[in-house]
């Protein structure tokens, strides 16, 4: 993730001059006051608007940490429930299994049933070929009609109840086999049915549960990824708060320049009067305002230019070098900030006040720094050595100029050329 430096620039008092009234002249040391007072209220303004961000995000991420517990207590449920339900889909198969191998002994005991059933209908078919085969079907009144004597009755009598008995019991045997076979069928087909019932309705239970627990991912991963872009949103403004804490000091700093500047100015205005009214010397020249303001800050060549390349915006110049190549202040200044960036490299800030307008210029890649953060510098002097660090490639000087403070989104960006001489 691109790192974002917020700075903001800080003035430092510059020349400021020609020969005017009292009156204009009290009222441009008035105005360029009173600009680096608001300035500074901006920046205190605008941190304490940082640390409310800050503030907030800390909420944020406290209230995604809740979240996240939130939702790792449901994945655990739905794990435990997920694991429940693949226990009971085994144990249900199992039983299926069982009822299955019940089924296979069920079917040999039909087999036996069956067998025994068809034992019974032959021998009731045999008993009725032998009925035909004597002289067609006899009646058992006609058995007991034919008895000779008494006796050969009762004797007839008994084999005839034999008989009959014996054909009762035969009926009977085979209804009971078969309501037993129907309803050994029924029962264990009912039990089959009811399990692949249960084991069809636990499989439902562990897709549905296993799709809630995908979801629950999901909302972790972008809970997760939403925690480091806040951790990593915090870090810019924390280093934002930072920078415009010490941005706060050097605007002091500047105003108290300023003001000593003033002083100094209306010192020189004053033994100009004197001077004019002794009759001697001449007038003071005023120093130049905007002409010659800046100077190239490195010596080379313009290896590539501002605007836009490679799909984004190059905000500055690169001027390269071969060999030991100094860096220099391209006009009177104040050190907003001298650091190694992971983008930048070793670089610096300075920040301008050019007849009230704010300017901020950015020298980066430098193999060295040779000055400080709050440190007052001069169009001119030596800032540290060209180089190829951070994310360079080849020695050079990237250098920019912004019309206002410096910010993340580069909007403040101009092209150096035409104002700088390049």
């Amino acid at each position: 993730m691109k790192k974002k430096i917020i700075i903001l620039s800080v003035v430092a008092a510059i020349g400021f001059g020609g020969t005017v009234t009292d009156f204009p002249l009290e009222k441009a040391y008035a105005n360029n006051l009173n600009s680096l007072k608001e300035k500074k209220n901006e920046i205190e303004q605008k941190r304490s608007n940082v640390n409310s961000k800050i503030s907030e995000t800390n909420k944020d991420l406290s209230q995604n940490k809740e979240e996240q517990a939130e939702v790792n207590n449901e994945i655990r449920r739905l794990d435990l429930a997920i694991g429940d339900t693949e226990t009971k889909i085994m144990d249900k198969q199992e039983e299926i299994k069982e009822t299955k191998d019940e089924i296979e002994k069920l079917q040999d005991e039909i087999k036996v049933l069956k067998e025994r059933i068809d034992r019974r209908n032959e021998l009731l078919k045999n008993r009725a070929r032998s009925f035909q085969e004597n002289g067609s079907m006899v009646s058992y009144i006609d058995v007991l009609m034919g008895a000779k004597s008494f006796g050969d009755f009762i004797d007839r009598l008994g084999a005839v109840a034999t008989i009959v008995e014996a054909d009762q019991d035969i009926l009977r045997e085979h209804k009971l086999d078969k309501e037993m076979l129907e309803e050994k069928q029924t029962e264990v087909e009912a039990e089959l049915a009811k399990l692949e019932g249960m084991l069809v309705e636990l499989e439902t239970m562990k897709k549905s549960l296993k799709s809630q627990k995908s979801e629950k991912d999901k909302l972790m991963a972008k809970l997760k990824r939403k925690e480091e872009q806040m951790h990593a949103d915090k870090m810019e403004l924390e280093e934002e708060s930072k920078l415009l804490a010490a941005q706060q000091q050097a605007m002091q700093k500047a105003i108290q320049l300023e003001q000593n500047r003033i002083a100094e100015q209306r010192r020189l205005e004053e033994q100009r009067r004197k001077q004019n009214n002794g009759g001697g010397g001449g007038s003071v020249s005023a120093p130049p305002v905007s002409d010659g303001t800046f100077t190239k800050p490195a010596a080379g060549y313009v290896s590539s230019g501002y605007g836009h390349r490679w799909g984004s915006l190059h905000a500055g110049v690169d001027i390269a070098a071969k060999g030991t190549v100094p860096i220099v202040a391209a006009a009177d200044g104040v050190v907003i900030q001298s650091y190694y960036s992971t983008s930048y490299g070793n670089v610096v800030f300075l920040s301008h006040s050019i007849d009230g307008q704010i300017y901020t210029t950015v020298y980066a890649h430098m193999r060295s720094r040779s000055v400080g953060q709050g440190e007052v510098v001069s169009k001119g002097q030596q800032l540290g050595y060209m180089g190829n660090t951070g994310q360079s490639f080849g020695q050079h000087l990237h250098f920019e100029l912004h019309k206002g403070p410096w910010n993340s989104r580069k909007s403040n960006s101009i092209d150096p050329r035409g104002i700088v001489p390049l």
